[in-house]
């Protein structure tokens, strides 16, 4: 996600812009995805509400979580037996008896999650809610209860937000009418089907209607039409896929200064897959979710329950390591907006958007060891007269069998940055262990730095060499006398629209001394691919990114 430069002592800084350009043209539709921001309905007050939330949680549960299968994609490219099993088969055995949303709930309260994002239809189609529209529902099946309207209650009684993921294609609806089953053209589109548009609308209306005030909707594909419904049937809606950036699998590589909202799989799998899932760990599933909100974004955390109803135990171990951490450092995460840095090297920042205290989140390769000082130096940090710094969730003033020891957070400004002196003093491990990152609050502290600015630019296809121009703008050399700026670029092939996994990759960088533009050319790259680019400057100090583009070779 970031470069990585030696700065006075091995310090590494990276550095995002505050207000990055959009990652698409505004207005523009792609298939399956509305990037049409500006036209939001949106109210600015609830917007403001969701980006102070910073942690969701994404349940991916459906019919044929039985399988241990992908969730609605099977279908694709699948033999007419298998689809006729799908929907025929399926619904008989969905009996989830181990079904229990409290729990699910409180899980999720003690984890830290603010909102939660349910998938009442995926795009099999298959209805976890009651509705007349279709016989393909869970109250045909054995269980025979309305799980949407069970997991909406019990996350409510918890104090957390109640939201629904809705997809408006619909596979069984395709198959109904005669359609073959795939994503991402126009012809399977709501747009390009009047009927579909309507069962769409249909659904979304009794979605709307039947449960009570919904605080978030996800749509996952085409939303022109069903956005302003959901704004007519419930004006203080937030609409998240479908009104602001929701990237898929992926943390950007800036900050934006509007609202976003980051999907993520605690593994590799949105369902339950037992035989094929690798899960990140606790620490990792805390560093994302550090990034995210150094970087003005939500995370939306997922995890898929088993066909029983039951949370995954494994899941639910990691969501406990988070419990811990949220718990003692939930300060640092809600109500919080970026710094003039992301990060320096391994320690992470997030502000309140009051102004009132920064956090420098500390996460280096080495934990700290409980009952150690420390030293840590700060150069995007500048204290003033008022200034206090201390650990979050340690008083400061008693280390644990150490009457002598008095674990003080101390400071002072030298010429290369804010030193800070401090000490892991609560112990919150039998073995005194904890590897996560520790959390420490500035109050009253300023910048102590302009970071420089930049932005990804146009792009052209030469089709008589086969290669892209790229373009790029530094807007503002900030303090810096000279800086490298260069692209990378990585493939999107074979992804959702808002899904990225592959890794970015580095053009040649050039030597800028002043603001200005600044070009390469991208050759080696197939026609009829699909790719995406970036512009980069660096210097010794930090890195800065400009908003991802994709590249498109049309004429």
């Amino acid at each position: 996600m970031r470069y990585r430069r030696t700065l006075f002592a091995g310090l590494v800084f990276a550095v995002t812009s505050l207000i990055a350009s959009p990652a698409h043209p505004q207005g523009k539709t792609i298939a399956g995805e509305n990037t049409d921001f500006t036209s939001s309905l949106n109210h600015p007050d609830r917007v403001e509400w969701f980006r102070d939330q910073g942690f969701g949680l994404f349940l991916h549960w459906s019919v044929d979580s039985q399988l241990g299968v992908t969730i609605s994609h099977s279908l694709v490219g699948a033999s007419p037996d298998y689809i006729d099993r799908f929907y025929n088969d399926l619904p008989k055995t969905f009996n989830p008896t181990q079904f229990d949303p409290a729990e699910w709930a409180r899980v999720a309260k003690l984890a830290g999650f603010r909102y939660v994002v349910f998938t009442a239809k995926h795009h099999s189609g298959f209805g976890m809610y009651s509705t007349a529209t279709t016989p393909f529902n869970v109250m045909n099946t054995p269980f025979h209860r309305d799980i949407t309207s069970e997991v909406l209650k019990a996350f409510r009684d918890q104090g957390i937000a109640p939201g629904l993921y809705f997809s408006p294609d619909d596979f069984y609806w395709l198959h109904k009418n005669g359609k073959r089953i795939q994503r991402g053209i126009e012809d399977v589109q709501p747009s390009h089907n009047p009927g579909l548009l309507q069962y769409d609308s249909a659904q979304l209306q009794e979605l709307l209607t039947h449960y009570g005030p919904v605080d978030v909707i996800f749509f996952d594909g085409e939303a022109n039409s069903l956005r302003q419904l959901a704004w007519k049937l419930q004006p203080n809606i937030l609409v998240t896929r479908g009104a602001m950036r929701t990237p898929e699998q992926t943390i950007p590589g800036q900050a934006f200064d509007e609202p976003w909202e980051s999907c993520i799989t605690m593994g590799d799998a949105w369902q339950y897959q037992p035989q094929n899932d690798h899960l990140r760990s606790g620490r990792e599933l805390i560093r994302m979710l550090v990034e995210t909100r150094a970087k003005g974004g939500n995370l939306l955390l997922n995890i898929g329950p088993e066909p029983n109803g039951q949370l995954p135990p494994e899941q639910v171990q990691r969501l406990g390591e988070l419990s811990l951490w949220m718990f003692v450092n939930g300060e640092a995460i809600y109500g919080v907006r970026p710094w003039v840095l992301t990060n320096e090297g391994d320690t992470w920042f997030t502000r309140r958007k009051d102004h009132t205290a920064l956090y420098a989140i500390v996460d280096p390769l080495t934990p700290w060891k409980f009952g150690e000082w420390h030293d840590l130096v700060l150069h995007s940090v500048k204290a003033t007269d008022k200034t206090q710094v201390s650990v979050l969730g340690a008083s400061g003033e008693i280390l644990e069998y150490s009457p002598k020891v008095v674990p003080q957070t101390t400071f002072r400004m030298e010429p290369d940055g804010l030193h800070i002196h401090a000490m892991r003093s609560q112990r919150l491990q039998d073995n005194k262990r904890w590897p996560n990152p520790i959390v420490i609050k500035l109050t009253n502290v300023e910048p102590a730095l302009v970071p420089p600015r930049v932005q990804t630019g146009a792009y052209q296809w030469n089709p008589s060499s086969g290669s892209y121009h790229l373009e790029g703008e530094v807007t503002d050399m900030g303090e810096a006398k000279s800086l490298e700026a260069g692209f990378e670029y990585r493939s999107i092939e074979g992804e959702d629209v808002n899904s990225r996994t592959a890794p970015w990759v580095a053009l040649p960088f050039k030597t800028l001394t002043a603001p200005g533009s600044f070009s390469a050319d991208l050759t080696g790259l197939s026609a009829s691919g699909r790719y995406e680019f970036r512009a980069v400057v660096r210097h010794p100090l930090l890195s800065l990114y400009g908003a991802e583009k994709t590249l498109r070779n049309v004429p």
